[in-house]
C-alpha cells in the first residue's frame, strides 16, 4: 500500500521557536518535486516528543493541506499512552491522513502481550492503514518478529517500518508474515540490504535534503537493478551516516539550513550541533554538492 521513497519529515521552527508553516510547505514542495512518493510528518525526524497536542495536530493539517492528494500522507501519532495515541489517531483521520505511523510504546517497557494489545486497540479503534514503527535504540524494547507476524493479521496493520538494525529480524519477519505485511526501511544505510530482501522502501531522513538521490536508489532496487541500486547504495553511505553524527533530526536539519531552506533550530532538550560535528557534517556535505 506505501512504497517507495518516503521522507520522515523535519518540523522547522522559526527564531522564536514556533512552527515554521511557509517553510514547511516549501519543504512538502521540494519534496513532491523531487519524487517522493510518501510524506510522513510528526515522526521522530519530526520532533514529535516536543510538539504540543494542538501544534502536533496543525503540524499534519497543514502536511495535508499542501500535499492536496498528490501523493499519501502517513501522520505520525504514535505514543506510549494507548489512549493517547488513538486520540492523535482518531485526529489525523478526521484531517483526512492516509495512514498512521505508530511508534512502539516507549519508556514503559511493556511485554510482547503488551505491545500486542497496544496496536490491536488502535486498529480496533481508527479504521485507518496503520504502519507499525520499531525502533529500540530509542524505545529501549524491540518488537520481536513473532509479535509483528502477529499483528500482520490484523487486517488494517499494512507495514512495519523496522529500524531494530537487524537483518536476521526484517528476514523473519519477511519469511513468517511477508505476505500479509509489508516492510519498510526505517534506516537509510539498510535500505538496500532490506530491499534485496523483499522491503518495499524507506521511510527516509536522508531524502529531506537528496530527495532525488534516494529515490533514485530506492527505484533501481523497485525495478531489481541491484547493480545500479547497489552503486547508489555505497555512494549515499557517507551521507547517511552523517546524518546521525549527532541525534536526529540535528544533523539534517543543520543540513536543510546550510542549504538555505529552513532554521536549523531544534527544541531543548535537542541544542543546535557541535563545532566538531559542525565541521565534518560541512565536508561530507561539500563532497556530495549539497552545499
Amino acid at each position: 500500500m506505501f512504497k517507495g521513497s518516503m521522507v520522515a519529515i523535519v518540523t522547522p521552527f522559526d527564531a522564536e521557536g514556533r512552527f515554521d508553516e511557509e517553510g514547511y510547505r516549501q519543504l512538502v514542495e521540494f519534496q513532491i518535486e523531487n519524487g517522493t512518493d510518501v510524506i510522513v510528518p510528526c515522526g521522530t525526524t519530526g520532533e514529535s516528543a516536543t510538539l504540543g497536542f494542538e501544534e502536533h495536530a496543525r503540524v499534519i493539517h497543514v502536511c495535508i493541506d499542501q500535499v492536496a492528494g498528490r501523493v499519501p500522507v502517513i501522520a505520525g501519532t504514535g505514543a506510549n499512552n494507548t489512549a493517547e495515541a488513538i486520540h492523535l489517531s482518531e485526529g489525523a483521520k478526521e484531517m483526512g491522513a492516509d495512514g498512521l505511523l505508530l511508534v512502539c510504546p516507549y519508556y514503559n517497557k511493556p511485554s510482547q502481550e503488551g505491545i500486542y494489545q497496544h496496536y490491536k486497540a488502535i486498529a480496533e479503534a481508527v479504521a485507518l492503514p496503520q504502519v507499525l514503527y520499531n525502533v529500540p535504540g530509542r524505545t529501549g524494547i524491540n518488537m520481536t518478529s513473532d509479535t509483528t507476524a502477529r499483528l500482520a493479521e490484523i487486517d488494517n496493520i499494512v507495514a512495519i517500518k523496522e529500524a531494530s538494525g537487524s537483518l536476521t529480524q526484517v528476514s523473519e519477519i519477511l519469511a513468517k508474515a511477508g505476505d500479509k505485511i509489508d516492510v519498510i526501511s526505517g534506516d537509510d544505510f539498510l535500505t538496500f540490504p532490506m530491499m534485496a530482501c523483499g522491503a518495499v522502501g524507506v521511510i527516509s531522513v536522508s531524502s529531506n535534503a537528496i530527495p532525488a538521490r534516494v529515490k533514485a536508489m530506492v527505484t533501481a532496487a523497485e525495478e531489481g537493478d541491484y547493480a545500479t541500486a547497489r552503486k547508489l547504495h555505497l555512494e549515499l553511505l557517507e551521507f547517511h551516516t552523517a546524518m546521525f553524527i549527532e541525534a536526529n533530526p540535528v544533523p539534517v536539519k543543520t543540513t536543510l539550513g546550510l542549504m538555505g531552506k529552513i532554521s536549523a533550530d531544534v527544541r531543548l532538550p535537542l541544542v543546535g550541533m557541535q563545532p566538531a560535528s559542525l565541521e565534518k557534517l560541512k565536508a561530507i556535505l561539500m563532497k556530495y554538492d549539497v552545499i
